[in-house]
């Protein structure tokens, strides 16, 4: 039995990275410094390892032969969930270049609200170290940041120092729209406020202001950033011309596999046992992380490590300008997502 401290997560987003974990052959107990997302998150059990086809046990090579077989011989595939590390997503794009298959991140109609303010008006936004250093008044709209990352605030709000604050723990905070669900922003002298209504462009009032964008959990920011730099779009785009195509609506996993249009599913999720393929009628490959139960079985199913655990690797902080260094935990034997679909486009 060992124990590891400052251990980053891949898990909440936030970048924390002081962890302490204790290893017990393939169990890990958090020790310190956990909270509700990154504690169940790396203490989940393994559960069944072996590859499947079709619910029967397999050989890894067997799964990898079956996968490329169903691919080889597709039409439109479509690759969904797109949580993993750098290298596993840049392994699912040149899998998907060559099979011109669509790439979609699980997370996407979510994140294209953002992308679409973006492209139409732009935005001036801060990273997690300028709220640490230099935010004096923080509004909070139509979220609950503490259920999202309960340690945002200990960490980036009610810190013992700041560069640019002499007292931070005299911050503001204001919820637009929606009460926190517990009281991690509550000020250290307890004060907080909540209201209902419209704020003015605070700019315009001679301040300065800028928005941070609350997402990114399970690979979504290391999915658009791999993308973005591969490809030039965000990650929701299809090969099937033979080159990127991007479309905010078209490329959606669940509206092709409801036209009919997709003839195959390819299921990428490393972080999360519960985050399972959407159901449907047409063949499923599914790299999952151990344990991964399923109400029916896919046509391949691939356990996989998960990144920061199983082995090492980089994960993009939500504020996107921060690659996390992941660490590998254990050995539980394991193969990375990346190892697994390079093998996929090598055999076919």
């Amino acid at each position: 039995m060992t124990e590891i401290t400052e251990i980053p997560s891949p898990f909440c987003g936030i970048g924390t990275d002081d962890l302490s974990i204790q290893i017990d052959g393939t169990q890990l107990t958090v020790t310190s410094n956990g909270c509700a997302v990154n504690t169940p998150a790396f203490e989940q059990a393994i559960g069944d390892s072996l590859p499947s086809i079709n619910g029967q046990t397999a050989t890894l090579e067997q799964a990898v032969a079956k996968a490329a077989e169903i691919l080889r011989n597709t039409q439109q595939p479509v690759f969904g969930g797109c949580a993993s590390d750098v290298n596993g997503m840049r392994a699912l794009l040149a899998l998907a270049d060559k099979t011109g298959a669509v790439v979609d991140n699980q997370n996407f109609n979510i994140t294209r609200r953002n992308l679409l303010a973006m492209q139409d008006s732009g935005w001036m936004n801060c990273t997690l170290a300028e709220i640490k250093n230099r935010c004096d008044l923080l509004l909070i709209v139509g979220t609950d940041v503490e259920g999202f990352a309960p340690r945002f605030f200990e960490r980036y709000l009610w810190t013992e120092h700041a560069m640019f604050l002499d007292k931070p723990g005299d911050r503001e905070v204001i919820y637009l729209g929606k009460a926190p669900s517990g009281s991690a922003s509550t000020r250290p002298d307890g004060k907080v406020q909540s209201i209902c209504s419209l704020v003015k462009d605070i700019n315009l009032q001679g301040n300065r202001c800028s928005g941070f964008p609350l997402g990114g959990k399970e690979g979504d920011q290391t999915a658009n950033q791999v993308c973005g730099w591969t490809t030039g779009y965000p990650a929701r785009v299809n090969y099937a011309r033979g080159f990127p195509e991007y479309d905010p609506f078209l490329y959606d996993t669940q509206t092709l596999l409801n036209n009919g249009e997709a003839d195959a599913l390819l299921w990428l999720q490393s972080f999360n046992q519960n985050s399972r393929p959407p159901h449907t009628q047409v063949p499923s490959i599914v790299l999952g992380r151990a344990g991964m139960q399923f109400d029916q079985a896919p046509a391949v199913y691939i356990p996989i490590g998960t990144p920061g655990i199983d082995h090492a690797g980089h994960a993009y902080r939500l504020d996107n300008v921060v690659a996390i260094r992941l660490k590998k935990l254990r050995d539980a034997g394991l193969p990375s997502s990346a190892d697994v679909l390079s093998a996929i486009e090598h055999a076919l």
